[in-house]
């Protein structure tokens, strides 16, 4: 475990630009919130304007002056219109992104799907960040110095199965399985990234994972409250009390593997306390099924084919 590390220990990140999925609540905020006290530009890419400008009121009324920059845009990673618009503003207005923090996502909730078909689970938190990776590759390997793709999984991961021939889940859909398969498809995808990097010679780029254990966010809310059921509420209200790590603590595996000296490309974090819930970051060992090389390929295509994102930086598939 790494002693006791703090976002205060994060080096100075004055001249870095960062992208924040979801960064107006949870832990986007909190990872948005540390960066800009170290003096990042933070583009914070968020589903509501509205909530997003006033996460960056409240961010810039709590940290300490620090010239930092928060750059409110809209993404909404159930559109994969809104998230092609949204790279294209960051292209124009950047030369290069340093991190991308692919954090934002949904938990458990009662199947819908997305502006262009898939499944929520799988469209915002897997298929969105895909897209939203894909289109800004290319800044992130032009930018000056090292740079890293960080994507948000879940402990959950362990009992996703990807399934191929219903990925959807169209013919039976239970809102944790489908959770699942969506982290268990973020460790895919961010384990295929690094390959491919590795395979195209590019080492000033790197693909990290992260969990950030039991974390007390809105997250856990949203699925009792779209269902409708007040006991599923009342149960999260009190794990999230008795159990739960705050927010604040939860996103440090995201800032460690965005920022520490020591991370590797391919390398998962998570909290290094009881059963992997609570306390400092770690790197920590996903399950079998999340390195799986061939179903990480065969999802890599699926992605690409769904979403029409090819990624263009000399990304040859790696041999296995």
């Amino acid at each position: 475990m790494t002693d006791s590390w703090t976002a205060d220990r994060m080096p100075d990140c004055s001249d870095r630009t960062v992208v924040v999925t979801g960064a107006n609540s949870g832990l986007g905020f909190e990872t948005a919130t540390a960066f800009a006290e170290k003096g990042a530009t933070v583009v914070m890419a968020c589903r509501s304007l509205d909530r997003g400008r006033a996460a960056a009121v409240e961010i810039r009324n709590d940290i300490e002056p620090t010239g930092a920059t928060l750059d409110v845009r809209q993404c909404d990673l159930a559109s994969l219109d809104s998230v092609a618009s949204f790279a294209d503003g960051v292209h124009d207005a950047y030369d290069g992104v340093d991190v991308l923090c692919n954090n934002a996502g949904v938990m458990a909730i009662p199947r819908e799907e997305t502006a262009d078909g898939f499944e929520r689970q799988l469209g915002v938190n897997h298929l969105g960040h895909f897209a939203l990776t894909g289109h800004l590759l290319d800044v992130l390997v032009g930018s000056s110095g090292e740079s890293r793709v960080v994507t948000h999984s879940s402990g959950a991961h362990t009992a996703g199965d990807l399934d191929l021939d219903d990925l959807h889940r169209e013919e039976s859909y239970g809102r944790w399985e489908a959770y699942g398969q969506s982290k268990l498809a973020n460790l895919l995808f961010a384990y295929e990234l690094q390959r491919r990097l590795e395979a195209a010679g590019i080492t000033d780029t790197k693909s990290v994972a992260c969990h950030p254990g039991y974390a007390a966010t809105n997250l856990q809310y949203r699925g009792p409250e779209q269902s409708g059921s007040r006991v599923r509420y009342a149960l999260m209200k009190v794990a999230n009390t008795l159990v739960a790590q705050s927010a604040e603590q939860g996103a440090l595996p995201m800032l460690y593997a965005a920022t520490a000296a020591d991370v590797g490309g391919g390398d998962y974090y998570g909290p290094g306390g009881l059963l992997s819930m609570r306390g400092s970051p770690e790197r920590q060992e996903s399950s079998a099924a999340s390195r799986d090389p061939a179903d990480a390929r065969r999802l890599w295509e699926r992605s690409e084919s769904l979403t029409g994102v090819e990624y263009d930086v000399g990304l040859a598939q790696p041999t296995t």
